[in-house]
């Protein structure tokens, strides 16, 4: 009888350095900068890509989890950055559904415009609001990845789904040149572009 590898995915050691749950981030330029700093340190320590994550508390500031890209080290094409968030997210609080009544609101900070792969994550994971750094060209330019056919309205298409279908808010390009800095380093470094 054949078995099959159980999978397991984990986040870098060195993330408890930088990401304490239950710390305070009150405004979003200060959220922004904690996951571009996942990003640099992710790059600088060669534990993953150039890309970091986390949800919040929308209302509050309150990190839930934190997330960075650990596709090589995972040896899994999903491990992004978004989708470790999501997934640490999920079961910080318990639950598939980011979305669900008793949950406060919970949102999305992440580095780059979600890939094609990692738009689908926020459409399904019940994330309230989504805030991006780079955008999709930036990231193609400066750190040469191929994210996929992202449609051209894709925010909108986020932000205009029925109540019913849980709208996502969507503020994008926050403190986009900085985190172009640390795809600009990755490709420095020659990091693998995957």
């Amino acid at each position: 009888m054949t078995t099959f590898p159980n999978i397991t995915l984990r986040l870098p050691d060195w993330i408890s350095e930088l990401a304490q749950a239950g710390a305070r981030y009150p405004s979003i330029e200060e959220r922004m900068r904690f996951v571009i700093a996942l990003a640099a340190t992710n790059v600088e320590r060669n534990t993953g890509g150039p890309f970091g994550a986390a949800v919040f508390e929308a209302d509050t500031g309150i990190l839930v989890a934190p997330g960075v890209n650990i596709v090589e080290a995972g040896r899994c094409s999903l491990a992004h950055a978004e989708a470790m968030a999501l997934m640490v997210a999920q079961q910080a609080v318990g639950t598939y559904d980011l979305g669900a009544t008793h949950l406060p609101k919970l949102e999305l900070v992440t580095s780059s415009q979600p890939c094609i792969q990692c738009w689908g994550n926020v459409w399904w994971s019940g994330i309230q609001r989504l805030i991006t750094g780079t955008s999709v060209e930036q990231t193609q330019k400066f750190g040469g990845f191929d994210e996929g056919p992202i449609p051209p309205n894709w925010a909108d298409i986020l932000r205009n789904r029925t109540p019913k279908e849980r709208a996502v808010e969507v503020i994008e390009h926050v403190l986009a040149e900085e985190a172009c800095v640390v795809l600009k380093r990755y490709t420095e470094k020659n990091g693998v572009v995957y």
